[in-house]
């Protein structure tokens, strides 16, 4: 007769293959991954933003990924930090950490800025084909809850999103520049609620409301092809419409963020040191004010 013992540990090895066929399976059939690497942009001494923005997009992102984390590990899920504190990552060392787990999904946290305090809404960013279910699952759950504008789900070759070997997803999270998402991004409150719309849309949760595409973008003419729910939710913008609205100039590509790029009017484009630009050569940043 077998011992108390070695009748424990069958057990356990029975419930830990249990365990492993459920995530092998949910990942097999497009469900919620195991992993999620959650990736807090910028840090250190880049700030993110435009120069002389008063609040500081790097202890934005952080604070939602943070929360972020929470959520998903109170889920179960198993979460890596890119950073958990205020330094400086480089851009290939983000994609080597997500590139090192099986199975996983990256999920990039920033806010977005310009020079036009008028400009509002959210935005996500995906590059690959099979990043973009995750995308709009992520988009649409954010823009549910967020009072602002849908500013669509973009194609854009950004380096981490590029470069990664698992779905990857870039999701901007208000206009920092903006007054009303500005004011909301520094309440508790909200950042919580980022987190959690996040948290929800990476687990494939359905979104409360359906938001459409802010009506001058769908004026203009830039809906593209809508892969997913396209008669509820038309809101993938063509990605021939953003790189039209990048700078004539070769040479302006150096001066600015790549993200400049994914406005709806010139107007709109950034003129910071982006951390998500295209490469990830180093950039000269504006000195900060003695205040900051």
């Amino acid at each position: 007769m077998p011992s108390p013992t070695s009748m424990n540990l069958r057990c356990l090895l029975r419930s830990a293959a249990i365990v492993s066929f459920i995530t092998s399976a949910s990942l097999l059939f497009g469900q919620s991954p195991a992993t999620v690497v959650v990736d807090a942009g910028h840090g250190g001494y880049d700030r993110g933003g435009v120069p002389g923005q008063r609040i500081v997009e790097k202890d934005k992102t952080l604070d939602v990924a943070l929360r972020l984390r929470r959520i998903l590990q109170a889920d179960g899920y198993k979460v890596i930090m890119t950073r958990d504190q205020d330094v400086f990552v480089p851009l290939g060392t983000r994609v080597t950490i997500a590139n090192s787990y099986r199975n996983a999904i990256f999920v990039s946290i920033h806010f977005n800025c310009s020079t036009r305090l008028g400009a509002n809404g959210i935005e996500t960013y995906y590059y690959s084909n099979g990043s973009a279910e995750l995308a709009a699952s992520i988009h649409r759950n954010v823009v549910a809850s967020a009072p602002t504008e849908n500013r669509g789900i973009r194609r854009r070759g950004f380096f981490v999103l590029r470069r990664a070997a698992v779905p990857a997803v870039l999701v901007e999270c208000g206009f920092l520049t903006n007054p009303t998402e500005g004011g909301l991004a520094q309440t508790d409150g909200y950042r919580q609620q980022l987190a959690e719309q996040i948290a929800r849309g990476i687990r494939r949760q359905p979104p409360a409301v359906s938001r459409p595409l802010t009506p001058s973008l769908a004026a203009a003419g830039q809906l593209g092809p809508q892969p997913f729910n396209a008669d509820a939710n038309r809101d993938f913008v063509r990605a021939d419409a953003v790189r039209e609205r990048s700078s004539k100039s070769k040479s302006s590509r150096h001066r600015k963020s790549s993200k400049s790029s994914h406005r709806t009017t010139s107007q709109e484009k950034k003129e910071s040191s982006s951390n998500d630009e295209e490469t990830p050569h180093k950039k000269k940043t504006p000195k900060k004010k003695a205040e900051e």
